[in-house]
């Protein structure tokens, strides 16, 4: 997989021998001191790295989108469609980490799903994937990803019909918008414009007498300039259409008794230090609004929060920050060559002529076309360029090159087998994975958390059964008033009176 890989591409990373590959998305290409090159990824997660529970949201969310749409819903897709379906879909994150350029192996797509397309189109499509939800690793939770199409009927605004002319006004007044400006009002726009440069005048004066307004901006400069910002003239006009119009009127309105009408916005009430917090948010969370107020600034409301970084972004400080932004992305890497991946896999079973060919320890048989059921791929192939050992080494599964390809891209085999749970039909792993997270494993043989250890990184917890014989199913039926079972194995440190029991059997069987 020679290729180019740049900022913003989707790449397969590889962390493990066994492991399916990550996806993950570029975001930036670094060179480390020592000459490597290390890329700043965006996370991307699996159905299977997430929580049951998260999953069973995430079907939920999917089945609501099929109702709005005309497509083939789970229900119309076969077993063989729908489990495949389940390995093409991701879960975006806000994680980023930092890995060497040399763990990837090639490009995929991620795409976010549209609303008016089927999921169905995606199995057609080599190394395609899509999302629709963000998860959070640290709050385990699904949210909806902010860039999804609105469509469908609960997104459509319901129109009233059109009133004819001598039907009465039955609508409510008070849903209805309200007219604030009136484009045929008698006044030139002459007159409109020296209106303005009075309001301004006057919000210029108002400054001057206000003492925190004076501190801030000392210079006459900065007072006209903030006077003269839209806040001022919205208020002007606002005052004009509330008083038919009538200048003499609105003038009155912009100097009462009180003194001058002073109108700040934004960007007079922040603070010098709480436009470094917000800038501070900006670049480490973004436009995520929400996690900017709880984070950096409780104090302000949402609303307060968006207006400023609107007006913000018309300031100076802005373009500056834009253009240091730019420089040092013109310093920094566009792109990386990937070469070919050539090393062989652990998991690869060699096979040499007229000999035994050993993969864990356990001999297997050389040809490639192998009669017992070791070598039998799940999707039912018995011959193949190259096996692979696939799940726990004491099951000694074996996957094709094809199916082996597949589960390394996809994080899955492509048929459903009985190795497989149930419900997620996805296969057991032998990577790591915390309580209750991942696949539904087979209830014989499941992976043990690795310690680090090397002598417990091949260690399984075995199944087992405690049959009792028939004299023992007697003994407990027999000795019901000398001893009460559920209470003993409640209390497994407490002994037993073993004595009393035999001699109890005993007099039984005698009698």
């Amino acid at each position: 997989w020679p290729a180019n890989c740049r900022v913003t591409d989707y790449v397969f990373i590889e962390n493990s021998s066994s492991n399916p590959y990550l996806i993950r998305r570029i975001e930036e290409l670094n060179k480390t001191a020592s000459g490597n090159v290390e890329a700043k990824v965006v996370c991307f997660y699996r159905r299977r790295d997430i929580s049951h529970s998260l999953i069973q949201l995430a079907d939920k969310h999917a089945q609501d989108l099929e109702e709005e749409k005309e497509s083939p819903s789970e229900a119309d897709l076969t077993d063989k469609q729908e489990h495949q379906l389940r390995h093409r879909e991701l879960f975006l994150s806000r994680q980023y980490e930092s890995l060497p350029a040399t763990h990837i192996r090639g490009k995929c797509s991620v795409a976010l799903l549209n609303e008016t397309e089927a999921v169905l189109s995606y199995l057609d499509k080599e190394d395609m994937f899509f999302y629709s939800l963000v998860y959070d690793p640290t709050q385990k939770t699904l949210l909806a990803d902010k860039g999804e199409i609105r469509v469908g009927p609960r997104f459509q605004a319901d129109v009233p019909d059109m009133l004819q002319e001598g039907d009465s006004d039955e609508r409510d007044q008070s849903k209805l918008e309200e007219k604030l400006w009136d484009p045929d009002c008698p006044l030139s726009s002459k007159q409109i414009d020296q209106f303005l440069v009075v309001a301004r005048a006057v919000g210029t004066f108002a400054r001057a007498l206000d003492c925190s307004s004076s501190v801030r901006q000392p210079s006459l400069h900065a007072s006209a300039a903030a006077a003269s910002r839209d806040i001022t003239l919205f208020h002007a006009m606002d005052t004009l259409h509330r008083h038919g119009y009538d200048l003499s009127s609105a003038l009155s309105v912009l100097v009462p008794s009180g003194g001058p009408v002073l109108c700040r916005d934004e960007m007079e009430e922040w603070s010098a230090s709480e436009a470094a917090m917000f800038e501070e948010a900006l670049e480490k969370y973004g436009k995520d609004f929400n996690d900017i107020r709880q984070d950096f600034l409780p104090w302000k409301s949402l609303t307060s929060i968006i207006e400023y970084y609107y007006m913000w972004k018309t300031t100076d400080r802005y373009v500056q920050q834009k253009r240091l932004k730019a420089a040092e992305a013109e310093s920094k890497l566009k792109q990386v060559y990937i070469p070919t991946y050539n090393k062989p896999n652990p998991n690869q079973i060699s096979v040499t002529n007229g000999k035994m060919a050993t993969v864990n320890g356990t001999f297997v048989h050389p040809s490639s076309s192998l009669p017992n059921m070791q070598n039998v791929c799940v999707c039912t192939a018995t011959q193949s360029a190259q096996w692979y050992s696939w799940g726990p080494p004491n099951m000694q599964c074996r996957l094709c090159v094809s199916c082996w390809m597949y589960w390394k891209k996809y994080g899955g085999l492509k048929m459903p087998s009985r190795a497989e749970g149930p419900e997620e039909k996805t296969p057991p792993s032998p990577e790591p994975r915390s309580r209750g997270h991942g696949p539904r494993q087979s209830s014989h043989m499941v992976p043990v958390r690795n310690s680090g250890s090397p002598k417990s990184s091949t260690k399984t917890k075995q199944a087992f059964l405690l049959q009792a014989t028939r004299l023992t199913k007697l003994a407990r039926h027999m000795c019901r008033d000398i001893i009460r079972l559920r209470r003993a194995a409640r209390r497994p440190f407490v002994p037993i009176n073993c004595g009393a029991i035999k001699a109890a059997c005993k007099s039984s069987f005698n009698s």
